[in-house]
């Protein structure tokens, strides 16, 4: 499993210095946060980058969008009409401006523009199956990635899952690309039926054959492992770590420019504000929350004085917390499903015991401690071990 770079706000900067320090790596464009100029001098400046690539996220997930940035890109539809925009010229306007696009900025695949399903009907299916078969008709010269963009409420009913399922196991995309809203918004979800079913869209997607990209993740889907998911993509700020359908709706930054700075540690799949790990030095449990790697630009917090006082910077808790995911990433696919699994489940069992002991000296993440995220990720994981566990297991090498 790899981590791509999911671009949001005032990413450039961090996104080359990544890639350039990873040895390479794929940025998920967003249109939402880069004017066309910028996209095109962007995606040339991270072609450059050895193994470097991009990909372009249409962002067509609500088609009346106000967002200045994103409906000002020369591929957005001028007038979109719900009952004959499909069924018309204006989807093969649509798929030839991205194909000239994808094109000119050198993406190594194709995301293909989807809809939000609020709920997954045979209408959206039909959207679905008329955007593969438009932008089929059409010479991409790359792999075609779909778009499978769901609500909240889609993704924990089992019967839309299943019918999703269904659909793709017929109209095959080369690879898909699946972001999932989050239950009421939340940043970590502690729903373990939403979570077991969007693990289950990526082994069914897997298990057709297809390579799975989850779009808009957090740490807490390191869970994608245990399912074989090709790459799952993070950024900076909360909003690319969670798909809101919201920001696309106008331009606001506010939530992008809050100044908070927040450390990540990934022994215990929490983070935390600096205050917090000042009363952790105070009781002496400090080096229970220090990076276990000597290469991490955040090693200063840990060395003797007062971690608030030190100043860890914006982009230094950003590229802390990217590069040690990508860490994780790396390490969490094994040779076999089994073996997998177990890395995983003791992954969460180490970090609950420090969770334990953290949380009884009062050190608290707020809402990005994993504390109460431990049991849902848990459960899921056995959903899946028992639904898909066999298959996976018999198939993992191919998958």
């Amino acid at each position: 499993m790899e981590l791509y770079l999911q671009f949001g706000y005032g990413m450039m900067d961090h996104s080359r210095s990544l890639i350039s320090e990873w040895g390479g790596g794929t940025v998920i464009l967003s249109p939402r946060d880069l004017t066309d100029d910028q996209l095109g001098r962007f995606s040339a400046s991270i072609n450059r980058i050895p193994n470097g690539a991009v990909m372009l996220d249409p962002q067509f997930y609500l088609p009346h969008a106000d967002h200045s940035r994103l409906v000002a890109h020369g591929y957005w539809p001028s007038g979109y009409s719900t009952g004959t925009f499909f069924a018309g010229p204006q989807l093969a306007q649509l798929i030839y401006n991205l194909r000239l696009l994808n094109d000119e900025l050198g993406t190594s695949e194709a995301i293909l523009p989807g809809l939000l399903a609020t709920e997954i009907t045979d209408d959206w299916l039909g959207t679905q199956r008329m955007i593969l078969d438009e932008a089929r008709t059409n010479t991409f010269n790359k792999p075609l990635c779909q778009t499978i963009a769901i609500s909240a409420d889609a993704c924990r009913d089992d019967a839309q899952v299943a019918k999703l399922l269904e659909h793709a196991a017929e109209h095959k995309a080369d690879s898909y690309y699946l972001v999932c809203e989050h239950p009421k918004g939340s940043y970590l979800v502690d729903d373990a039926s939403w979570l077991s079913n969007a693990l289950d869209i990526v082994a069914g997607l897997k298990l057709s054959g297809a390579k799975a990209i989850v779009g808009y993740c957090s740490h807490q889907m390191l869970i994608a492992s245990t399912v074989k998911a090709d790459a799952i993509a993070s950024g900076t700020w909360m909003n690319v770590r969670a798909f809101p359908p919201e920001k696309f709706r106008s331009a606001s930054e506010e939530e992008d420019r809050r100044r908070a700075i927040w450390y990540y540690c990934p022994q215990a799949l929490s983070e935390y504000k600096l205050p917090f790990l000042d009363v952790a030095r105070k009781v002496g449990v400090l080096n229970l929350l220090a990076p276990q790697t000597t290469k991490s630009s955040v090693q200063a917090l840990f060395s003797g004085g007062q971690p608030s006082t030190i100043g860890l910077a914006e982009p230094e808790a950003f590229q802390h917390y990217l590069s040690t995911l990508k860490q994780q990433v790396g390490d969490s696919v094994k040779d076999t499903f089994d073996n997998t699994v177990l890395a995983y489940e003791t992954l969460l069992s180490d970090a609950e015991t420090l969770l334990k002991n953290l949380t009884g000296n009062k050190i608290r993440g707020q809402m990005r401690d994993f504390s109460e995220i431990v049991d849902a990720n848990r459960a899921a994981l056995e959903v899946i071990k028992v639904t898909r566990g066999p298959m996976l297991r018999r198939h993992w090498t191919s998958l």
